[in-house]
């Protein structure tokens, strides 16, 4: 006993001196250092320490500087110890991918140290300078620079690989683009439809510069204007293997919003949370993976700058966020394909990501109006009977939509003989009376009709257009018509295929758009009916938390075969590839513009498709939440986005539909829908003075139409946001940084709904600066605070910022009808008398008006006591058109006469207490240049 001690304590003495010298061998290696500027900001903020920050100019100019400083370190015998030594929000987690006992976590050579609590920090962590891969030389390409990445030893991972191809483009001044793939092995790249052209900058004019460390692999990027740091990879070891694919970088602040689609805030959690990007058939709510994935954020720095990241990755992805501040991509397959924007302001951020992704749709002026639908209208006279009490109680609507009710045994491009049997007949009926009508249309092929019966299945089985599981034969999964085949959206002849089953469909029912659900794809069987094969695509070595515990859980097999890939590496963009499928169709069937709702996404789906944020329930909270989802929408390039008004899931109240309601006023895509199994929600079926609340909120939305389609206008053609929040708009204002229970539509209107039970009065903030309101011209001078505004339940709050003007019209009961009526202005005088707006403005249907400048666009500008026009582009589709009427806010007095175009005006009214004047009874011609002057 006492020699087996002996020889054990030998052994154990041996293997201490033997990781010693490996230890001692290791630092002296790699203390190496990236090239810094010798002045340091004093009072420097916790996150710009950890980062670095360096607000002084490079030494080198250049874009790129590459440089090894001699060791930094006194002893570079430094023991393990003090390489360990970090706050514990400080460290980056080494074991990731599984959990390892601190014998296993050391191994690793990574550091383990317990903490208290076991949330929060990880135990086990990477001390600095982990060894991972080495840089060569960067050397000049055409399109940028290059290098060569090298690993002398493996990592833990599986299927590790030893050498990568870094690759550095400018793409912009303000892009910078880097990507790391295998140079020996072709792996899947995500390729998205051609955004807009880039133009090479002048590297003098790029606003960031770049520095390398060689050993361990690391980059940072800088803001070049102060030096603030933007990335700073070095904090922790690149990764990359054949399914996990690892890059941490610590953050210039704590305020960063996007990677969705999560139940989040427009601020997300840092404090060790985790953020799954895989799309899944999931009713929102906290900590899941949602309907869409989105790898991109956007960060507020602190002195209102701001900057983005994309990573260009369909796989499944796992973001983790920690209050260093900092935050690691975990992606399982593809490469490390990386955009930074550097902006410098949020919106430009969200124009130089929408460069690299495209801009998005211009959407068709019918579908900013109301829509309503429900599951379970179940005839197509239960359906009629619907749109004839909205017309009857005078609420304004424009589309009436059908769930899967219409379709013969749940099979889509057929509709039920018996209840749905006139379906062509209602829908002409619908189009008689200015309205439009859209239909779901789910991925799913029934595959089990008799052969000759269903020719969806027949003609798609011919043309070989669904996908395939391992062995080459049609996958089979489960919806809601049983079992379901599941066409390949990348396969060119799917597309074709799609085409002809729509264009077959819409001669027999000519429908105005499509709804497209149950597309991340979504399957009520795990994989298929025949299971999934064994194998590391379906087990992979990692698998991110994702709701159902496996990646196909709810969807296909991700061994499953596509024209382009496995459904492995293209699941988060099926959503994508039928939106533009189903774009391209409908365009080419109706040669209109078309109109395609989508429930999955993935960047670059806005250029096709709206999106709604799923199966919201009915309660406030999801009211309440409803605002960030529809705010970051934006922000990833999909402006035409709105939530289920009054909750898609269990009963609303009277209030909560009232409230909802007011709020889905101002969604840039607004629909109320509602479950089969749950009370009526429909406005109509409400108390008198709900219905009058529920009426004025659309009457107001109708009346801004006008302004919401510029609004659309600037957003297809400059990337500008519909739907803004806060901080874009005001970026060097602190208070707007968190704010999401407000929002702006643009830059002049700022809309504060009430989202409690109950109340009748709300805190709203209101930047600094004179703001009006919508409703009277009432002014209110902010300071940049927060003012308790009444909001009875009749009352949405909505101000209008000074120096804009808003062009409205007249509403109606439709859009067909609300177009022909006379517009009026309202306009917000800034404290010096100004004021500026303007007018897009075509047939609103048309393909490509912007395009091919078929078009009206008007600029309405304010000053010296008068307003006048200017019609910059005139196409003949304001002819007939005229402008009834305006109301002025912040008229100083009561004006001694009114003229418009010279004429003396007899209608008009001052209001001293509100300072507005309003004038009617014109009829100036919108085609025309007009002036309204007032004296004073």
């Amino acid at each position: 006993m006492a020699l087996l001690s002996n020889v054990t304590v030998a052994v154990l003495l041996l293997v201490f001196a033997l990781s010693t010298c490996w230890y001692i061998n290791h630092v002296c290696v790699h203390q190496t250092r990236l090239v810094r500027s010798d002045y340091v900001k004093q009072n420097k903020t916790k996150a710009q320490e950890r980062l670095g920050d360096n607000p002084t100019k490079l030494q080198n100019n250049t874009v790129e500087t590459r440089g090894v400083l001699p060791q930094s370190f006194k002893e570079a015998d430094a023991s393990r110890e003090d390489k360990c030594t970090m706050a514990p929000e400080d460290r980056f987690d080494c074991a990731r991918d599984r959990l390892l006992s601190q014998r296993a976590c050391e191994e690793r050579g990574c550091c383990y140290a317990p903490l208290p609590e076991s949330a929060g920090p990880p135990w086990c962590f990477y001390p600095s300078l982990y060894p991972g891969y080495q840089m060569g030389p960067l050397t000049p390409t055409t399109r940028g620079k290059e290098a060569s990445l090298t690993r002398a030893s493996p990592s833990h991972l599986p299927r590790d690989i030893s050498a990568l191809h870094l690759e550095v483009t400018e793409e912009t001044a303000g892009c910078f683009h880097l990507t790391l793939k295998d140079p020996s092995s072709q792996r899947y790249e995500v390729k998205l439809p051609a955004g807009v052209p880039l133009t090479r900058a002048d590297t003098q004019d790029v606003l960031y510069s770049t520095e390398y460390q060689s050993d361990p692999f690391g980059f940072v990027v800088r803001r070049k204007s102060n030096g603030r740091v933007i990335m700073n990879t070095t904090v922790a070891p690149l990764l990359f293997a054949d399914q996990y694919l690892q890059l941490s970088t610590a953050l210039a602040s704590s305020l960063v919003s996007g990677l969705g689609e999560h139940y989040t805030s427009l601020l997300l959690d840092l404090n060790w949370t985790s953020l799954t990007l895989w799309n899944k058939d999931m009713a929102p709510h906290a900590d899941a993976n949602l309907y869409g994935s989105h790898p991109f954020y956007i960060v507020q720095e602190e002195d209102g700058s701001a900057h983005g990241v994309f990573l260009l990755n369909s796989n499944a992805v796992e973001v983790m966020l920690q209050p260093t501040p900092a935050l690691t991509w975990v992606a399982i397959g593809g490469i490390l394909d990386l955009y930074v924007f550097l902006g410098p302001d949020p919106q430009s951020v969200i124009g130089q990501y929408l460069q690299v992704i495209g801009y998005p749709m211009m959407p068709p002026y019918w579908s900013l109006g109301f829509h309503l639908c429900r599951w379970g209208y179940t005839t197509t006279n239960t359906t009629r009977h619907v749109a004839q009490r909205m017309h009857n109680a005078t609420f304004p609507m424009d589309v009436q939509w059908n769930d899967l009710d219409y379709a013969n045994k749940d099979r889509v491009f057929t509709f039920d003989p018996w209840r749905f049997g006139d379906l062509p007949e209602m829908v002409e009926e619908f189009h008689k009376r200015g309205m439009k009508y859209i239909l779901i249309l789910d991925p799913g092929i029934s595959s089990t009709s008799p052969p000759g019966t269903y020719s969806p299945f027949d003609d798609g089985l011919k043309r070989d257009v669904f996908i395939q599981n391992a062995t080459g034969h049609i996958l089979i999964g489960k919806v809601w018509p049983g079992p379901t085949a599941f066409p390949d959206f990348t396969n060119p002849e799917t597309r074709r295929w799609w085409k002809d089953c729509i264009r077959e469909f819409h001669s027999k029912v000519p429908v105005d758009g499509l709804w497209i659900d149950m597309n991340e794809p979504a399957s009520f069987v795990q994989g298929s009916v025949e299971g999934c094969p064994d194998s590391d695509l379906e087990n992979a070595p990692y698998t991110p938390r994702v709701v159902g515990g496996q990646l196909n859980s709810g969807t296909l097999c991700m061994s499953a075969q596509q024209k382009l890939s496995t459904h492995y590496n293209l699941h988060n963009m099926y959503g994508l590839t039928e939106a533009y499928a189903t774009h391209s169709a409908l365009m080419k069937v109706r040669g209109k513009r078309p109109f395609v709702l989508s429930r999955s996404s993935f960047p670059g789906i806005g250029r096709f498709s709206g999106v709604w944020t799923g199966d919201v329930r009915s309660d406030w909270e999801q009211l309440r939440y409803s605002i960030p989802a529809v705010l970051q929408f934006g922000l990833f390039g999909v402006p035409l986005v709105g939530a289920d008004i009054c909750g898609f899931g269990g009963n609303t109240t009277e209030e909560l539909c009232v409230r909802w309601m007011q709020l889905g006023a101002f969604y840039p895509f607004m629909r109320n829908h509602n479950d089969k199994s749950n009370a009526p929600q429909e406005p109509y079926v409400f108390g008198q003075k709900a219905q009058a609340a529920m009426r004025s909120a659309l009457n107001l939305r109708y009346s801004l139409l006008p302004f919401l389609y510029t609004l659309f206008h600037h957003a297809h053609s400059s990337a500008a946001t519909v739907a803004r929040p806060l901080f874009m708009e005001f970026p060097t204002d602190d208070n707007c940084q968190a704010i999401d229970r407000q929002f702006l539509w643009g830059s002049s209107l700022l809309i504060s709904p009430v989202l409690e039970r109950g109340a009748v009065e709300l805190a709203a903030y209101l930047p600094s600066g004179t703001w009006y309101s919508l409703h009277n011209g009432q002014p209110f001078y902010s300071k940049g605070q927060y003012l308790l505004l009444p909001a009875p339940l009749g009352t949405i709050n909505a101000h209008v910022r000074e120096g804009h003007i808003i062009p409205q019209q007249e509403p109606a009961l439709t859009t067909a009808a609300s177009r022909r009526n006379p517009f009026f202005l309202t306009v917000a005088l800034s404290a010096g008398g100004w004021a500026r707006g303007d007018l897009f403005w075509d047939d609103g249907d048309t393909l490509h008006t912007f395009e091919m400048g078929n078009y009206c666009y008007v600029i309405f500008t304010a000053g010296q006591s008068q307003v006048v026009s200017d019609p910059l582009r005139l196409n003949g589709a304001l002819d007939g058109l005229v402008l009834g009427g305006l109301q002025v806010f912040g008229v100083p007095s009561p004006p001694l006469y009114v003229l418009a175009n010279g004429d003396k005006v007899r209608d008009f009214n001052y209001r001293s207490d509100t300072k507005v004047l309003t004038v009617t009874s014109l009829a100036l011609p919108m085609s025309e240049v007009f002036t309204v002057q007032w004296a004073l």
